[in-house]
């Protein structure tokens, strides 16, 4: 699995572009992932902040995690703005059937795979050795581009959720 995304990230958005993670409790198939890939450029085509448009760009990743971002070096991101991105979230949430709002279940690349966990079950399987210290954790409270590209697929060992848990790296 390719974990490089910064190739995938629009290269004309300010490193300060806000960025917005919502991961799926399942993967998607072949085609719902198409759809979903076609509803986030659509959304992100005609994204307006109090009539004026959104710098914005939405995609599908490790067919499971939709990230949005909006750049808002020319317009910045209004409530009603944001609220129409929550809006199309739970619209694909409906017409998946999948819950894209579970901050507790946390995602992990485990052997070329996404894979989740609930939080409670976190130290668990670093005691038993499903995760290490050193694995992928998608560390979905990062807020910019920038945090994007360096701070969201990072080792366990280099997350707040280390310390959550007890643990030193």
């Amino acid at each position: 699995m390719n974990t490089d995304i910064t190739h995938i990230l629009p290269a004309d958005f300010s490193p300060s572009s806000r960025v917005w993670i919502y991961q799926s409790n399942r993967p998607f198939g072949e085609r719902e992932a198409e759809e979903i890939e076609e509803q986030l450029h659509q959304f992100a085509m005609q994204w307006n902040s109090h009539g004026v448009p959104v710098k914005g760009w939405g995609r599908l990743l490790f067919d499971q995690v939709i990230v949005l971002m909006a750049d808002e070096t020319e317009s910045e991101v209004s409530g009603c703005s944001t609220d129409s991105s929550v809006r199309i979230i739970k619209s694909i949430e409906r017409q998946y059937s999948v819950n894209l709002f579970d901050r507790l279940l946390l995602g992990f690349l485990v052997k070329e795979k996404l894979q989740l966990l609930p939080m409670a079950q976190v130290g668990y399987a670093l005691e038993k050795g499903y995760i290490s210290k050193d694995t992928l954790y998608l560390n979905n409270t990062v807020q910019t581009k920038s945090e994007l590209e360096n701070h969201w697929l990072i080792p366990l060992k280099e997350s707040w959720l280390m310390q959550k848990l007890g643990q030193t790296a």
